[in-house]
């Protein structure tokens, strides 16, 4: 049976070894927590230049205003390129914003960390050992040219013995 990577055997390992790595990324995963934080990027570059508190209620109003503007000039006429560019740039506006106020936080003890890390690097050892050919014995060393046993004659050489 021709197991991973064309190799004889080693798809037992490899699908053991992808279970220990795949259970390895869910635990770690599984405890993570996202968390919104207190300001993003745009919101927090207007908060610290201006002194007010007034910007913590309507700094994500304001960044909507240039997506609904865009789309105000939108449907009034659908052919106009910088309304099409304000839409645009206000959706990029609002996904930045979510996105830099996703905080992640790690929450899980030393020892389930250590757990995750030896399941891990089991699993990749596993799935990278399953390339290997084990339909060959590799324990052996086959005989070779350069080494002759001594019960078998040495060939003669094609070359004139040099005169040193």
């Amino acid at each position: 049976m021709r197991g991973s990577g064309g190799t004889e055997g080693g798809a037992g390992k490899f699908v053991f070894g992808f279970g220990l790595a795949a259970l390895a990324l869910y635990l770690f995963f599984d405890s993570v927590r996202v968390a919104t934080g207190d300001l993003g990027l745009f919101s927090g570059l207007a908060r610290r230049h201006s002194g007010g508190g007034l910007w913590e209620t309507t700094s994500m109003g304001l960044l909507f205003v240039p997506f609904f503007l865009g789309v105000l000039a939108l449907f009034y006429d659908s052919r106009l390129k910088w309304a099409w560019g304000l839409m645009w740039f206000g959706v990029a506006v609002l996904v930045i914003e979510i996105l830099s106020r996703i905080r992640f936080f790690l929450n899980m003890k030393t020892t389930h960390l250590l757990g995750m890390i030896v399941l891990f690097a089991a699993g990749a050892a596993l799935m990278i050992r399953s390339y290997r050919d084990e339909g060959t014995n590799q324990g052996a060393a086959a005989p070779t040219d350069a080494d002759p046993s001594p019960d078998k004659p040495s060939a003669p050489s094609s070359e004139p013995p040099s005169k040193a």
